[in-house]
């Protein structure tokens, strides 16, 4: 990569588990806050446009997720055009109110990291709806990718939700 644009000889799996790996280190950081442990970018063509963390118990808001964060800034300073061609990494699956409001700001890519079942194992919460499926029930396509590196996601998650 020179300079956030994609060097021609990377694929995509290349590109994707790249980008996964940054969000996964937004968690890490987030964790680091005293913050829930979620991280997402959203990148166009390769180069990352914009990245948030989860800010639950920084912002003393229970909906204050990573993607949540990242669409509401994404919407503050992007066009619907740029968040329709941009891809949004997410370090876990993302949940029923982030994937709704992906979906209504134009969201049509995502690529996530830790499935939404591994993490209820992991934090023992409920109202786990796999993303696809929700997306599954919408007018317009949304390709999604995952779950990507796994292991490495759900490491960031260890003795956090005990």
């Amino acid at each position: 990569m020179e300079d956030g644009l994609i060097v021609d000889n990377m694929d995509s799996t290349e590109i994707d588990e790249r980008l996964v790996r940054q969000a996964i280190e937004l968690a890490r950081c987030a964790r680091q806050a005293c913050n829930h442990p979620f991280g997402a970018l959203l990148a166009l063509n390769g180069a990352v446009l914009l990245t948030a963390q989860n800010t639950i118990a920084t912002d003393r808001d229970p909906t204050a997720h990573a993607e949540s964060n990242l669409v509401a800034a994404a919407i503050r300073t992007l066009t619907p055009d740029q968040i329709r061609r941009s891809v949004l990494y997410s370090s876990c699956e993302p949940c029923a109110m982030c994937t709704g409001k992906m979906y209504w700001a134009g969201v049509r890519s995502v690529v996530y990291a830790l499935p939404s079942e591994q993490l209820a194992a992991l934090a023992a919460r409920d109202f786990v709806i796999p993303c696809r499926e929700l997306f599954s029930r919408s007018r317009e396509n949304v390709q999604v990718i995952g779950p990507v590196l796994v292991d490495e996601a759900r490491e960031v998650h260890l003795g956090f939700w005990q």
